[in-house]
């Protein structure tokens, strides 16, 4: 039976804040750095410039969010360290969230076995290198939501600004529907939410009313519950996928965005059905673009 991570120490910080020191090396690679930045979590900024730390906030329940820097600067020793978490609480809340118990390498030979032998199995090869390390995290169906409306024809810079924004005229805290409401399609506007907006106040509303409630559609299959997702204005295959992979941590979800078309193509020439890859499909992808976007960057 695979190990779980364990917290091996807990201790205060010089600032008085609750903090674990957590043992992750029978959990598999862990990189805050590119968990962080791969495009699933908008609300999380390097702290002082090191991209291996990062602190930022979560929506845990209505009304309620949570804060948390998560310090990798020990990752090589497999050594990850929480600030403003209790042991208890790495326990019930933030081991799930950071999805410490999934066997990632078992992942990768899944992804990799569905493959015949050639260029293409090498090319996913060095795509699952390169990301070695993304988690998948277990978001907040709702917020997920909202950021995934937010990714469509933007990057993650000012998603970011966005989501800030939204949070700051939401008392601190990330926006409910009844927020989105008050603030009105105008007010998003100003926000800098641009043609997003009407997107993001017909979301409030569904979600508001039932129609797309997140406790309904978590009880839902995969295709039924995309379905539901994608009656909400602007939202389409792309949205509903991020919003189910991140947010309902359906994992077979398989996002298709401009810099997706770009690895599929370099990688499967001749094409490939994503279901091949069952339940690790949302990883595959995931490494994928965390691949082709660091190659943008060298060439750029």
């Amino acid at each position: 039976m695979k190990k779980r991570a364990a917290v091996v120490r807990e201790f205060e910080t010089p600032a008085g804040l609750p903090a674990v020191l957590v043992d992750c090396r029978d959990s598999g690679v862990f990189s805050v750095e590119k968990t962080f930045d791969c495009g699933q979590a908008f609300r999380f900024s390097p702290v002082g410039g090191d991209p291996r730390v990062v602190c930022g906030s979560v929506r845990i329940r209505e009304g309620e969010d949570a804060r948390i820097t998560v310090d990798g600067t020990r990752e090589e020793e497999g050594l990850l360290t929480l600030v403003g978490c209790t042991a208890e609480e790495f326990g019930s809340r933030w081991r799930t969230y950071l999805d410490l118990d999934a066997d990632y390498g078992a992942g990768e030979k899944r992804i990799l076995d569905a493959l015949p032998e050639g260029r293409s199995r090498d090319a996913m090869a060095d795509a699952l290198r390169a990301g070695r390390g993304i988690r998948l995290l277990r978001q907040d169906p709702w917020e997920m939501l909202v950021t995934s409306i937010l990714t469509q024809n933007n990057n993650i810079p000012r998603i970011r600004g966005i989501a800030a924004r939204l949070c700051a005229a939401s008392g601190g805290r990330f926006p409910e529907p009844a927020d989105i409401l008050r603030i009105g399609t105008e007010g998003l506007y100003a926000l800098g939410c641009g043609f997003r907006a009407k997107y993001l106040t017909d979301a409030a509303e569904r979600t508001a009313d039932g129609r797309a409630d997140p406790r309904k559609i978590a009880a839902m299959g995969t295709e039924e519950a995309r379905a539901v997702l994608e009656q909400i204005r602007g939202v389409g295959p792309k949205v509903a996928s991020c919003a189910l992979l991140f947010g309902y941590h359906r994992t077979e979800a398989f996002p298709v965005d401009v810099w997706m078309k770009r690895a599929l193509a370099e990688i499967f020439p001749d094409g490939v059905d994503p279901t091949l890859f069952g339940e690790w499909a949302g990883y595959a992808q995931q490494c994928m673009f965390w691949a082709e976007r660091e190659k943008g960057k060298r060439s750029g």
